[in-house]
């Protein structure tokens, strides 16, 4: 696989997805600039035109990252430059009838938290405002549920948020935030907390393999994991439109497993002809999801856990590209 049949793998939408598209109307897609934007996207053009629909689809962002940009006009889609945290920018934005929410800060909070409160809480306020009456599915965090024991299968949606850190506060802050909207002003929500999607050139797999191929010792301070296929994730929160809801939908999403973080590295070793090392003690309890209710609705991921590992190893194998941004999935303190 090259970098071409990626890109088109990750915004390639089911029948059922483009079933479902001919009720979106226009979409605007926030924070369209960052690793998921492209997929999201690119994928709701393509569901829009195979349902026969003329609705367009604009990706907003600032567009720092020209690669980025390149990736979402190759698709088809119009791209529109804004500062999102800017509220007199946010006003001029196009209207829209579902809106797909993809802001967020995360990685250097720890030393600028008033950027992840700025960005995460008050700024989602900014696009309620601007967008009373349209669909909004903002993606989340599953860290806002804090640590959990393995063995209990990992945090459902009706548990109660135990946030840790800058980052998954204010994340909680951002569905509270949207969850105001819908309770005050009727605005449709569905709060999609994701947990780790995978593609070669991004995650928590391409984490592993970067530090296996390094010949450095893989921490186990975060015991296990769960991992999703980025095409799954993209469609399941453009599914989501359908499930907004002026009682905001919370969903899970992310992959069937509880995936032991020694199990992955030593399998991804023996697939890049590696040793595996390994430091830090098991902990009783680590970041975990339990995404049920989202493989009820919508069905499994179409790439198992196995074919992600196997994908990762041929992608380096074969000198894929992987983007310099680690996930940090190791860390237990909530500082990123």
């Amino acid at each position: 696989m090259n970098e071409a049949e990626l890109e088109e793998e990750l915004s390639r939408p089911s029948p059922a997805l483009v079933a479902e598209a001919a009720g979106w109307g226009d979409v605007v897609v926030l924070g369209a600039g960052g690793k998921t934007g492209s997929g999201i996207a690119g994928m709701a053009r393509r569901a829009l035109a195979e349902a026969g629909s003329e609705a367009a689809v604009r990706a907003v962002s600032r567009w720092s990252d020209e690669d980025g940009r390149a990736r979402v006009e190759a698709q088809g889609v119009e791209v529109v430059a804004a500062d999102l945290g800017d509220p007199s920018a946010v006003a001029a934005l196009p209207d829209a009838d579902t809106v797909i929410f993809l802001v967020g800060a995360k990685f250097g909070t720890a030393g600028a938290p008033e950027q992840a409160w700025m960005t995460n809480t008050v700024l989602p306020a900014y696009v309620a405002e601007r967008y009373p009456r349209a669909r909004i599915v903002a993606l989340s965090t599953g860290n806002v549920y804090g640590m959990s024991a393995a063995v209990g299968g990992g945090s459902v949606e009706t548990d109660e948020p135990r946030p840790e850190g800058d980052y998954a506060i204010t994340c909680r802050g951002r569905e509270q935030v949207f969850t105001h909207a819908a309770r005050t002003r009727g605005t449709p929500v569905a709060l999609i907390r994701l947990n780790y999607a995978c593609e070669p050139r991004y995650g928590v797999l391409a984490d592993l393999a970067r530090t296996l191929l390094a010949t450095e010792p893989v921490d186990l301070s975060t015991g296990a994991v769960n991992v999703v296929w980025q095409r799954y994730a993209n469609e399941v929160v453009l599914r989501s439109v359908g499930h907004t809801s002026a009682e905001p939908f919370v969903l899970n999403l992310t992959g069937p497993e509880t995936a032991s973080v020694r199990s992955i590295a030593t399998r991804l070793a023996a697939r890049l002809g590696v040793e595996a090392s390994f430091t830090g003690a098991l902990p009783e309890t680590s970041l975990l999801s339990d995404a049920t209710t989202c493989h009820r609705l919508f069905g499994y991921p179409d790439r198992t856990l196995g074919q992600l590992v196997d994908l990762q190893a041929a992608w380096l194998l074969g000198g894929g590209a992987v983007w310099r941004k680690p996930t940090k999935f190791e860390r237990r303190d909530g500082r990123f």
